[in-house]
């Protein structure tokens, strides 16, 4: 083996790393939103855990983050909620996320 093909190699492993990392830190940051969300909205309990379930799980790989923060500032809207406290909040989550999966490597 080369020493181009074990280049090659290396940077497809860090590819697939960080690729699998920014799924889950989307992952779990939508879960962290949707927790918030469901506490903006009143639910607790299974109705607060169903409600950030569903934020992450449906159509999990081709959801962006801009179709997440229109679902919860649509779903926010009534109760008041700016679009743009929303972005902030999604972004107060994808920093915790990072930091969450940071500290379990």
């Amino acid at each position: 083996m080369t020493t181009f093909d074990k280049r090659e190699q290396g940077f497809e492993a860090k590819f697939a790393h960080d690729e699998e990392l920014m799924f889950k830190v989307t992952a779990r940051s939508n879960k962290l939103l949707g927790l918030w969300a469901a506490s903006q909205l009143g639910l607790s309990g299974e109705a607060a855990a169903g409600y950030s379930a569903a934020l992450v799980t449906d159509h999990l790989e081709s959801r962006t983050m801009v179709e997440v923060l229109d679902k919860v500032s649509g779903d926010l809207a009534a109760k008041g909620v700016a679009r743009e406290q929303v972005a902030a909040k999604l972004q107060e989550c994808l920093h915790q996320a990072m930091q969450q999966l940071e500290a379990k490597e």
